[in-house]
């Protein structure tokens, strides 16, 4: 494959390090042991991962390297509060905090404007919660909204997000001239729910739109917990066939969620 050549920030894309999940693990162990130059070369061995989330922003925003910056800022964060003991990917930990920065920023920036068709949504929303509330004596759930106004859960959250100026779970909210208290600190981390109410439809959404064969693989792969090997012997095919599988379904869910 050609290595072509793009900068962003005076950083040559095509010469960007990939590290290991091994390596990882152990810049980890490093940089959480008090070595400074682990961290830098954790932020500079996933500067792809940020590269791969401004792919869509790229025909929507002017300025790149300012984007490609803020979104360092949330792998730079992400490195700081990850924990070995999560058990899970650091991309997989990662990918929302970056995110969250990119939107926080292209927000607060005025870089992307949200469309009247959404303003639309959501102001039929409030008003309906409004309505609903005052002749039940209860908020509805978005469930009951998105049945009332004949639209996905997606949209009513997604439209209710865009109305919201975001805050970031690092806003400092008290100091007392010691150490300094963030919204993450007094946020309640129910069984490790990393993700917003967001990003939990939008992926329920995604999964309905999959190949039946698709769905049902990734649903015992990573709720149900079968191997690919249990998943061959289930639908007798070949394990290279569930793996096949496996991967095109998780391509197409991060092209319908990110």
């Amino acid at each position: 494959m050609s290595r072509f050549k793009v900068e962003i920030c005076n950083v040559n894309t095509a010469n960007i390090k990939v590290l290991t999940n091994t390596e990882m693990v152990e810049l980890f162990k490093k940089y959480q042991g008090g070595d400074e130059r682990a961290k830098e070369e954790l932020i500079k061995g996933n500067l792809k991962l940020v590269l791969s989330i401004l792919k869509k922003y790229k025909t929507r925003v002017d300025n790149m390297d300012d984007l490609f910056q803020i979104g360092c800022i949330g792998l730079i964060k992400a490195i700081d509060n990850f924990d070995l003991k999560y058990d899970v990917k650091f991309s997989t930990y990662a990918v929302p905090m970056i995110l969250g920065e990119i939107r926080r920023y292209l927000r607060d920036s005025g870089s992307i404007r949200v469309s009247r068709s959404v303003k639309d949504i959501a102001y039929k929303i409030m008003k309906l919660k409004e309505e609903l509330t005052n002749k039940y004596g209860k908020e509805p759930t978005t469930s009951e909204i998105a049945k009332y106004l004949g639209i996905t859960e997606f949209e009513v959250a997604n439209a209710l997000d865009a109305m919201v100026s975001p805050i970031s779970m690092f806003e400092p909210i008290y100091n007392d001239g010691g150490d300094t208290i963030y919204l993450e600190d007094q946020l309640d981390d129910k069984k490790n729910n990393y993700y917003s109410l967001d990003y939990k439809i939008a992926l329920k959404e995604a999964l309905k739109k999959l190949k039946e064969k698709e769905r049902y693989i990734l649903i015992e792969r990573y709720i149900t917990g079968k191997t690919q090997l249990e998943l061959a012997d289930i639908l007798g095919i070949s394990q290279a066939q569930i793996s096949r599988l496996e991967k095109n379904g998780l391509d197409n869910i991060k092209r319908m969620i990110l």
